[in-house]
């Protein structure tokens, strides 16, 4: 059976659905990931042509609250910015609950071309560690 992963973010718009779309596409033999955030918005449209890039479609992909998932049980739950891990539950249905923060390129000003490094570099921080993370064995 594949282990669930709850990927958490404020937005559900960048970080986490990159994320969700790392997993489901590298490790989608052993994981099933999933995404949320504290409040939901829309997929950042650069999130998905980085991800694009690397042949990882987000068009279906859409912002949700924590609240669809209150019932269900993970695996991991794991927050990617510090607002996230603020707020979320303690009792949020994960066996393990992890923090690994990443810089919010949604953030930065300036033209498309000149933000797209940087969505890149946080694809692929976030495509590394939790590779690094997922692969380092149980984590008890």
């Amino acid at each position: 059976m594949k282990k669930r992963i709850l990927f958490l973010c404020t937005h559900n718009s960048c970080r986490s659905q990159m994320a969700e779309g790392l997993i489901n596409h590298f490790l989608g033999d052993c994981y099933q990931a999933f995404s949320a955030g504290t409040e939901a918005t829309r997929v950042n449209p650069l999130a998905a042509r980085v991800m694009a890039e690397i042949g990882i479609d987000l068009a279906k992909h859409r912002s949700k609250t924590m609240d669809e998932f209150v019932s269900e049980t993970f695996d991991y739950v794991i927050t990617l910015c510090s607002d996230a891990n603020e707020k979320c539950p303690l009792f949020f249905g994960g066996v393990q609950r992890v923090h690994l923060g990443f810089d919010d390129p949604s953030r930065l000003p300036g033209s498309d071309d000149e933000v797209l490094p940087e969505y890149r570099r946080v694809r692929d921080e976030i495509r590394k560690q939790l590779s690094d993370f997922l692969s380092g064995g149980p984590h008890e």
